[in-house]
């Protein structure tokens, strides 16, 4: 085979016909009237609802300062992560509700949804964020009681007297 095809131009060439070539486009930023991006953080039982809009570095979760709800300079780390990755730290202010869980999984949801809405924001964060695996949600849950079992997997005692 002497004269192969190289690229799409001699293939159009070659068989007369249209190649139709979509490309994406390019993402838009999502805001409300506001200036605000909104998304929604889940892990564990917890599920936060986060507004992110530009300022000095403000978090607020549930009415109260991040240091005052989330104690646990862990948890803050956590909640800082997003801005890290990103290069915007300071840069903007945070409000969330949350709901449901302990306090470790309400960070984590805190962060997954600071990472949507960042992502939402300003789309060019996107990459940095999905390579740091902040926009994909942690899908481990607490497994289930099952019946005959004392807690998810573990059986009862066994007696053989």
């Amino acid at each position: 085979m002497a004269d192969q095809i190289n690229s799409l131009e001699e293939l159009t060439e070659v068989a007369g016909i249209e190649a139709v070539v979509e490309v994406a486009a390019p993402r838009e930023p999502v805001r409300d009237e506001l200036g605000r991006a909104y998304a929604t953080g889940k892990r564990k039982d917890a599920v936060a609802r986060v507004w992110i809009k530009p300022g000095s570095g403000k978090v607020e979760v549930n009415g109260r300062t991040m240091d005052k709800y989330f104690a646990r300079p862990v948890l803050q780390m956590i909640l800082r992560q997003p801005f890290q990755v990103a290069g915007v730290e300071g840069e903007f202010d945070v409000y969330a509700t949350v709901k449901g869980g302990g306090l470790s999984g309400q960070a984590g949801a805190v962060k997954h949804g600071i990472s949507k809405a960042l992502q939402l924001y300003e789309p060019s964060l996107r990459g940095a964020l999905k390579a740091a695996g902040f926009l994909t949600r942690d899908s481990r849950v607490v497994e289930r009681k099952k019946y005959g079992k004392r807690k998810a997997r573990r059986s009862f005692q066994f007696s053989k007297r």
